[in-house]
């Protein structure tokens, strides 16, 4: 689906804010209602809008330690690859996991508590795991950005 100038400025006006009304958009794009709505839907339909969520700020929610770990494998069998990714949506700290290249196989981004809920998390879920062959982790000590917007060109 090619976006032409109003479908990306839809896409960048909800991902500022997705509780926007079809009417409120309408008045920024001064187009109607229905024209907005109909061009949200399509976008959706195409797979470009996936969903709306609520972000919510994790150190109100008892999450004030964010970590990174870098997850090496013992083999890169189809097997293991798979197990690891059906063990990995299992842990709730675990809330980004990317297959990467490089050095390492996957990164974790994991959110808990404190330095001991961490330790819990490493000794009693992640290196629990047989298939695991080793851990990095980098402790984030300030948020310069962090967004969940995609750029729109």
């Amino acid at each position: 689906m090619t976006l032409d100038a109003t479908d990306k400025k839809i896409l960048q006006l909800l991902q500022e804010d997705s509780k926007q009304t079809t009417k409120a958009l309408s008045l920024k794009l001064n187009l109607s209602v229905t024209a907005i709505y109909e061009r949200i839907k399509k976008l959706e339909r195409e797979g470009i809008i996936t969903d709306y969520v609520a972000l919510v700020d994790p150190e109100l929610l008892n999450a004030k330690l964010t970590v990174f770990c870098q997850v090496s494998l013992v083999q890169h069998t189809e097997d293991i690859v798979k197990a690891f990714e059906t063990d990995i949506l299992k842990f709730h700290e675990v809330v980004s996991c990317f297959h990467v290249s490089g050095d390492n196989d996957y990164l974790i981004k994991v959110l808990v508590p404190n330095m001991k809920a961490f330790r819990q998390f490493m000794v009693k879920k992640l290196t629990s795991l047989k298939y695991l062959g080793s851990t990095k982790s980098s402790f984030v000590m300030n948020t310069v950005k962090d967004s969940t917007a995609i750029p729109i060109t």
